[in-house]
C-alpha cells in the first residue's frame, strides 16, 4: 500500500524540506495543493514544473498529483448557470491537467466546495447538468495528458453539492469517461449513513484516490476512527492507488501530524498482516 501526504501540511516550509521530512517519515508520495505553488497555475512555466518535480523526486518521493484544484482562485465555478463561467472553469481544469502531468502527477482530486456549491436558485438536477458539461469539456485534455480527475464527495458541513459517494458516482456516470473517477475521504465518508468500509466497497470499481484522516480533522490515529477495517477493505478490493494523509487541524504541528499519521497507518497494516498468519 502506497502512503503519501499533502504538502499544505507543511505550511511555511520549503518544498525541499517538506519532501525530505516526508520521505524520512516513510512516505513515498507527495500530493500538491496548487495554491502552495502559484496563485494561478497557468503562470507556472514548464521549467518551473521541472524544478518542482526534481525537488520532490530528489527527496525520494513521487508526485501523486493535485488537490484543492480551485481553492483560492476567482472566476471559476463547476455548477454556475453562466455558460461563460463554466467554459472558463473547464479551460482552467484543462490547464491543470497539463501542469499536473508536467509535475509528474497522474491524479487531480476535485474537492473545492466553494467553487462547486449550488448557487441560490439552482436545483440539484441543474447542478449535475452544469457540472457534467464542465467535466465533459475537460475530458479530452485529461486523456491527452493521461490524468484522472477524481470527484471528491464532501459532507454537509463543507457544502451543498456532491455530499455522498453515490452523488459523485452519479456525476461520474453522467460524464461517462474513464478519465473521471471517484475519490474517497475518511472524514467525509464519516458523515454518511453507511459505514466507511461499505462505502468503499460500493465505489470500488471507480475508486482512483483515497484520503486518510479522522473526523476530528487531524491525521489517522489521532481520533476515534479505527483504520484497520478501512485498510482491510482497501486490500480486499485490491485498491492499488495512493492512501494520502490530508489534515485540516494543524495545531499538533507538521512534524507530529506527518510522523504519527504514517506510524499509525503502518501499525494498522502490521495488524492485518499478523491476522493472516
Amino acid at each position: 500500500m502506497k502512503f503519501g501526504i499533502c504538502n499544505e501540511t507543511f505550511a511555511g516550509w520549503t518544498l525541499r524540506d517538506a519532501a525530505t521530512f516526508s520521505r524520512a517519515c516513510g512516505y513515498t508520495g507527495l500530493e500538491l495543493a496548487p495554491f502552495t505553488l502559484a496563485a494561478d497555475m497557468r503562470q507556472l512555466s514548464e521549467h518551473e514544473c521541472h524544478d518542482i518535480r526534481s525537488t520532490i523526486e530528489n527527496a525520494g518521493l513521487e508526485v501523486i498529483g493535485l488537490h484543492w484544484l480551485l481553492a483560492k482562485t476567482t472566476g471559476f465555478h463547476l455548477t454556475s448557470p453562466d455558460r461563460e463561467v463554466r467554459l472558463r472553469t473547464s479551460k482552467y481544469l484543462q490547464e491543470l491537467a497539463r501542469v499536473c502531468r508536467q509535475l509528474g502527477g497522474g491524479c487531480m482530486v476535485f474537492g473545492s466546495p466553494a467553487q462547486r456549491n449550488l448557487l441560490p436558485g439552482i436545483s440539484r438536477e441543474e447542478g449535475m447538468q452544469y457540472a457534467a458539461d464542465v467535466l465533459r469539456a475537460t475530458v479530452p485534455a485529461l486523456a491527452q495528458y493521461q490524468v484522472v480527475l477524481a470527484l471528491e464527495p464532501l459532507g454537509p458541513e463543507e457544502g451543498n453539492f456532491l455530499l455522498t459517494a453515490q452523488d459523485a458516482l452519479e456525476l461520474r456516470d453522467r460524464v461517462n469517461a474513464d478519465e473521471v473517477q471517484l475519490h474517497l475521504d475518511v472524514k467525509a465518508m464519516s458523515t454518511e449513513a453507511s459505514a466507511v468500509p461499505t462505502i468503499i466497497r460500493q465505489g470500488a470499481e471507480h475508486l482512483a484516490h483515497f484520503h486518510a484522516n479522522d473526523p476530528n480533522r487531524r491525521g489517522p490515529g489521532m481520533g476515534d476512527t479505527d483504520f484497520v477495517p478501512i485498510l482491510r477493505t482497501l486490500k480486499d478490493i485490491r485498491y492499488e492507488g495512493w492512501v494520502s494523509v490530508e489534515v485540516f487541524d494543524d495545531s499538533p504541528g507538521p512534524e507530529v501530524l506527518a510522523r504519527e499519521s504514517i506510524r499509525y497507518l503502518q501499525d494498522c497494516l502490521a495488524q492485518l498482516d499478523d491476522s493472516q498468519l
